[in-house]
């Protein structure tokens, strides 16, 4: 079943709660049982439940990829152990320290918010093991709330420029694919989590934005 549909304590924001990749998911420790069957049966991932840096807000937070997990600050013992589980865990100080949110990746490359400095950038690549650039999607530098990408496919928000979309597929070697989420919302990457195996997304997710966000994806029924 490679789409589903879920909201995490009653919120349609999946991508703000949920960092995922191929093989794993990592969700806030209060996350319903019912969301965990869904992710292991729709994405075919392994999920391990930690908070970071004290909050639930573990997709926000955490940009990953299958070699590597980058976060903003430094991580209490209990959080570490538990994230070095997935991935080697690098911290990669910064003011825009939500890393999800201002980080694209998947396991080929990383976009970055264009207010990272060189050094930050090239912590980022190594942490993920990635090739990263600086960009920006519909002009906001929040890369990782303006999109979502797997190993497959990307999608952007709607208004994403062409010469932003041809960049973005470029670097991460894949088709892109602009779309709305939750009936209309234009920062997918706040809506939709997604793998190579399936794609969840907010419950207010329309019939046709999820044509749109399969198409993106490449993950079809």
């Amino acid at each position: 079943m490679p789409v589903g549909r879920t909201l995490i304590g009653g919120s349609p924001y999946l991508g703000v709660y949920l960092r995922v990749g191929d093989g794993f998911a990592i969700v806030p420790d209060s996350m319903a049982r019912s969301v965990e069957r869904e992710l292991v049966h729709v994405l075919e991932v392994n999920v391990v439940r930690t908070s970071v840096l004290d909050c639930e807000v573990v997709g926000a937070l955490l940009a990953a990829t299958s070699r590597g997990i980058v976060v903003g600050g430094e991580v209490d013992p209990g959080e570490r152990r538990v994230l070095e589980k997935v991935a080697p865990l690098t911290v990669v100080p910064h003011r825009q320290n939500a890393m999800g949110n201002n980080i694209l990746a998947n396991d080929t490359a990383a976009l970055v918010h264009p207010e990272f400095s060189d050094e930050a950038l090239e912590s980022i690549a190594f942490a993920l093991g990635v090739r990263a650039e600086r960009g920006t999607i519909a002009g906001l530098g929040t890369v990782g709330m303006a999109g979502v990408a797997t190993n497959r496919g990307v999608i952007v928000h709607p208004r994403a420029t062409e010469k932003e979309a041809h960049h973005v597929s470029e670097l991460f070697g894949v088709p892109v694919h602009r779309s709305t989420a939750n009936f209309g919302v234009p920062i997918v990457g706040a809506c939709v989590v997604a793998n190579s195996h399936g794609v969840l997304v907010g419950r207010p997710t329309t019939p046709v934005e999820v044509v749109h966000i399969q198409e993106g994806l490449r993950v079809f029924d």
